[in-house]
């Protein structure tokens, strides 16, 4: 059995200390042992009261996730929590760190609740495609009232130790949690025999009764921030038993119901498996776990700009000095004054208060001299997409900064082993590509280029956890994963519109599908004039996929930076309006390439943007530049707005049947005689075996990467 519960007197009080590192979920020798000690409490007539709190970092940090979808095996939760409940001396629960779903749940089976100060609670199931099932929907609400406990499990949101006090969740707040807590409940038996059960307190939802603007706002909070998610719309009707029924029980049968019914839903799979597959990217096959990492003190970031900005932002919330360089005066204090009103939205926000504004901006530094960066334990160029440029940067870095410094290029698809060549360490040098806006984006791809050492990329996966970061390695290749995925995907997106389809149709489609922007409104976002730019000053002929949109570049419409490309834009919104006139231009570009426009269904747009999607994340596969399959999702997840309901495009893959997957890219591939669909070898090969992706070959049995010299995406990023 895993995890035990340690069992001590202390002046009539039982003390129970959870000990299941490092977390303590409640995994099967967590909850027997809870349920034996309780029992023993209450035979031992010498104890007046039971205090229950957890070893270490955690009070409880929830139900065993490995376990869920199981059997369980000995004592289930709903008899711990009954016999919690029920117990016959009154119990506080000492809750000394994070208490997390069934951690709270826990909490709430006890009569009081004792939080320190640096404590935090949360009902975060949602987060797994999940509701809490262990009352938690029934309790919550008695204590905080309907509202305020649908804002909590409909966000997931961890709720700090003051805000808790505040909205009724604990009795107190300590310094010294434990002592404290045995002084409180001898307190508590010595002025009364009749301690508060959170079941029995129906005042709050009784109030609630008859209120349709408390179930009306969690489901228009549900469809903003939860879109296409089963288990919001779960949690809502749980809560709704809770305002109407009067029998507590009947609740809990309902929540029993209703949570069975998320177990059971893909949603579920999906959405547990990113939060395994968060957890595996971080582990790098061939760099051993007891690699030794490097200090990171300070950092340095060169340019000012949105990116280098963010990025900078990034290390001044993890408490990291970070000193930004930029050639130009005017461009370097533009930069610092949009780091100083992100930090002050924050604070108009709720985010931070003024004083910690000021104590992580104050961690931020500037000048427009690299022998500053002296001390820097990192820098991060963060400047444009230019290769020559990259490289005059490095080599002056390389003259300016301590010899073990690592040196890290912000780029999305540039060739790393290239950029390490002008340096005198190309052990240290290593890609790291930040998303836009990157103090807000979670996805890091950490680029390993062929000199990288262990201990390099090692540090960044380090930094990358503390910055709060998915971080997921690349090999140096070709837009890397997440670019060179987006590559097929646009460019059938792209297609679709010469063959037929209107940019809208398309968006809307892929939106109902799940993803947070349709293609289109992402490249008006990005702005089409970048790729258009590219290939007039290198004198290259628009590519099939990008001559309409190349086209509409020569009629200035660059997306929302000129209010209009694929759609038109009203001044001061980036909301996307029709753009009819763009038509006759589908028309023609359609017509002078041979294409004769016809209708298209939401179906095939779907289909065949995913299975693009899908068929060169295989190949990505194939080659080694992801390690794997979850990888992918991650990535994809993170950066590019997939729906985390559906696990990412090689989940879904998975899900549809890799068989499913080979026979709909066939049919496309005759219907349009485009390479994209050409199945991939590795896809063929796991479908004849009956095996998933996460099943692929390992990097040893795969095939060559591609080069930057080799690839046809190369020229596209």
């Amino acid at each position: 059995m895993k995890g035990t519960v340690l069992y001590d007197i202390k002046d009539g009080i039982a003390v129970l200390t959870v000990d299941n590192p490092p977390v303590n979920p409640l995994s099967d020798g967590v909850r027997a042992g809870l349920y034996d000690c309780l029992v023993r409490a209450e035979e031992d007539s010498s104890v007046i009261g039971v205090v229950l709190t957890g070893k270490g970092r955690a009070f409880i940090g929830g139900a065993d996730i490995s376990e869920f979808g199981g059997n369980g095996e000995g004592i289930t939760l709903n008899e711990v929590f009954n016999k919690l409940e029920s117990c016959s001396k009154p119990v506080v629960a000492a809750i000394n760190g994070f208490a997390l779903g069934g951690g709270l749940e826990t909490a709430l089976c006890c009569n009081y609740r004792i939080v320190a100060k640096n404590a935090f609670v949360g009902l975060p199931e949602v987060n797994l495609g999940l509701l809490p099932g262990g009352g938690g929907t029934q309790r919550l609400p008695r204590l905080t009232g309907p509202g305020e406990a649908l804002k909590m499990m409909l966000t997931g949101a961890h709720v700090p130790a003051k805000k808790a006090l505040n909205i009724g969740i604990v009795d107190e707040i300590s310094e010294n949690v434990v002592e404290d807590s045995i002084s409180f409940i001898k307190e508590k038996v010595e002025s009364t025999e009749n301690h508060p059960k959170v079941r029995d307190m129906n005042e709050k939802v009784i109030e609630a009764r008859g209120n349709e603007k408390v179930l009306l706002e969690a489901q228009a909070m549900a469809a903003k921030g939860r879109k296409g998610q089963f288990a919001p719309g779960q949690i809502i009707k749980c809560v709704e038993s809770a305002i109407n029924l009067d029998d507590f029980d009947e609740g809990l049968k309902k929540e029993g119901e209703y949570f069975l019914e998320c177990l059971l839903h893909p949603q579920r799979e999906a959405m547990i498996h990113i939060f395994f597959g968060e957890r595996a990217a971080s582990k790098i096959a061939d760099v051993p776990k007891d690699t030794k990492t490097k200090d990171i003190k300070k950092a340095g970031i060169i340019g000012s700009g949105t990116m280098g900005g963010g990025i900078a932002m990034c290390f001044a919330n993890a408490g990291i000095p970070v000193h930004i360089i930029d050639q130009d005066e005017d461009n370097l204090k533009r930069g610092i004054s949009v780091i100083e009103k992100n930090y002050d939205f924050m604070v108009g926000r709720g985010k931070l208060t003024a004083e910690q504004k000021d104590m992580v901006f104050g961690l931020v530094t500037s000048s427009l001299n690299y022998k500053d960066l002296a001390d820097c334990d990192i820098v991060i160029e963060a400047v444009y997409e230019n290769l020559e440029l990259k490289h005059e940067i490095f080599k002056s870095l390389d003259e300016h900064v301590k010899d073990d410094a690592i040196l890290a290029s912000n780029t999305s698809g540039l060739d790393i082993d290239s950029i390490a060549s002008v340096t005198k360490r190309p052990e240290l040098v290593v890609g790291t590509h930040f998303f836009s806006p990157a103090n807000i984006m979670r996805l890091l791809e950490v680029v390993r280029g062929e000199q990288t050492s262990n201990e390099t990329l090692a540090t960044i996966m380090a930094i990358g956890k503390k910055l709060k970061k998915a971080a997921v390695v690349s090999l140096n290749a070709p837009g890397f994963i997440g670019n060179r995925m987006l590559f097929r995907y646009t460019a059938q997106a792209n297609m679709l519109l010469l063959e037929g389809a209107l940019p809208h149709q398309v968006d809307q489609a892929l939106e109902s599908f799940g993803l947070n922007m349709g293609p289109f409104r992402m490249m008006d976002l990005v702005g089409l004039d970048l790729g258009w730019r590219a290939r007039k000053l290198g004198g290259k002929e628009s590519p099939l996929h990008a001559k309409i949109g190349d086209e509409l570049c020569e009629q200035n419409r660059f997306g929302q930076k000129s209010a209009a490309g694929y759609y038109n834009y009203s001044e001061g919104s980036r909301a996307p309006n029709p753009a009819p006139e763009n038509e006759a231009t589908y028309e023609k570009i359609s017509s002078e390439n041979g294409f004769t426009r016809r209708d298209i269904s939401d179906e095939e747009i779907v289909d065949r943007c995913i299975l693009a999607l899908i068929n060169e994340g295989a190949d990505i596969l194939s080659e080694g530049v992801a390690q794997r399959a979850a990888d992918i999702d991650v990535v994809y997840i993170n950066g590019y707005g997939f729906p985390i309901w559906r696990g990412g495009p090689m989940h879904h893959a998975n899900a549809m049947g890799l068989d499913v997957v080979i026979e709909k890219l066939e049919k496309y591939k005759e219907i349009t005689g485009n390479d994209a669909y050409q199945p991939s070898e590795m896809l063929i090969n796991l479908a004849k075996n009956g095996q998933k992706l996460a099943e692929a070959p390992q990097k040893d049995r795969r095939k060559d990467k591609l080069g930057f010299e080799m690839s046809s995406v190369a020229n596209n990023f």
